[in-house]
């Protein structure tokens, strides 16, 4: 069954990793690096059953290829999961021998926190290897990449705007904003400071109420969210929320957000957002800015570089929406087309991820 789904998504390698001593359990994905090596976060995820795991890291790899292709980055797609309780379960010695692991595939494979992990488990694992993104800023990295998948996905909506209401001038616009964590929250702050009006929820009350407090939002119900008027909806939380039951109730003209796997069924909820005239930019490019920033650690870290890249998503939109119209084809599919005809060209050029493309860490220094 393994190799049947590896054939059919024409996966690279799979690899399963375990450390008695330091209860490890981790199942490392390398998808595609036709582009270069495949960088990924490491997502800590207490799963009912090994099999969902190996589903989760498999769908997150490929996922991986995608984004990182249609970034413009010269990387290709992988992920890491382990498996356990990320409040109890981390230690130390668990991350360093994950390191170890990861160290062993000799650049094949470049880790980066996901959910369940953070900036200081990082630490740990740069310990061991050089193959890691986001460490502390001590060590001449980026940090936290929250703020820049916010400013990634606000450059978005500019050109979303412009797409929905022909000026990518956010002012006096309305948005609606589906979850308040770390890179929503941030991009409120954007937002608010380009002169928008915010309307949102969360889970969290806290949450809800900090951008109430802080930048004048509108609270509303979990559910009130889908039928808000409003100009623009950036789902920032859950996947699978465009949907039969929700999709009928929004009255927005665009769509940007940084929740991933936003479409329930891609096809299908993708063109009922074209049937009601909705723009829709596709979740996996809108989120980008974190793994752009992240990446700039290969050769060095920059700031100011990172963050006029992180600014250019503004640019890949544009291509998403160029490339759509001349194609007739749904922005979900323009993304598609954009990342697989980049990996496609470069095909012809080298087919595997190989020693020699050790340089890109040629900029890291301990």
């Amino acid at each position: 069954m393994i190799f049947t789904e590896m054939v059919d998504g024409d996966y690279e390698q799979l690899v399963f990793c375990q450390d008695k001593d330091s209860g490890l359990k981790a199942i490392i994905c390398i998808h595609d690096t036709t582009l270069g090596p495949a960088l990924g976060g490491i997502r800590f995820w207490n799963y009912e059953k090994e099999e969902d795991a190996i589903i989760d890291v498999l769908r997150l790899a490929k996922g991986m290829t995608y984004k990182n292709a249609a970034a413009g980055l010269n990387l290709g797609g992988g992920k890491a999961v382990v498996i356990g309780d990320a409040s109890k379960d981390k230690s130390e010695a668990f991350f360093r021998t994950l390191g170890r692991y990861i160290n062993n595939l000799g650049g094949r494979y470049i880790a980066a926190e996901d959910v369940g992990t953070t900036v200081e488990d990082m630490d740990f694992i740069y310990q061991e290897t050089d193959y890691v993104c986001g460490i502390s800023e001590s060590f001449g990295s980026s940090g936290n990449p929250s703020p820049f998948t916010a400013l990634g996905l606000f450059s978005a909506m500019q050109r979303t705007a412009k797409e929905a209401f022909g000026s990518d001038d956010l002012n006096g616009k309305t948005i609606s904003v589906q979850g308040v964590g770390n890179v929503a929250y941030s991009l409120c702050e954007l937002l608010h400071e380009a002169g928008a009006n915010l309307i949102v929820t969360d889970i969290n009350e806290k949450a809800v109420q900090r951008a109430v407090d802080n930048f004048g939002a509108k609270a509303v119900g979990l559910d009130e969210i889908y039928s808000v008027d409003a100009d623009i909806f950036a789902p920032c939380a859950l996947g699978g929320i465009l949907n039969d039951k929700t999709i009928p109730q929004l009255k927005v003209k665009a769509i940007c957000g940084s929740a991933n796997n936003q479409l329930l069924e891609i096809e299908k909820h993708g063109q009922a957002l074209q049937d009601l005239g909705i723009v829709y930019a596709p979740d996996y490019v809108v989120n980008s800015g974190g793994v752009i920033n992240v990446a700039d650690e290969l050769t060095g870290y920059n700031k100011e570089r990172a963050t006029s890249k992180v600014k250019d998503v503004y640019k890949q939109i544009d291509k998403i929406f160029t490339i759509a119209k001349e194609q007739n084809i749904s922005p979900q599919h323009a993304a598609d087309h954009l990342a697989e005809s980049r990996i496609q060209a470069i095909q012809n050029v080298k087919s595997k991820f190989t020693q020699s493309d050790k340089n890109i860490l040629s900029g890291r220094k301990k």
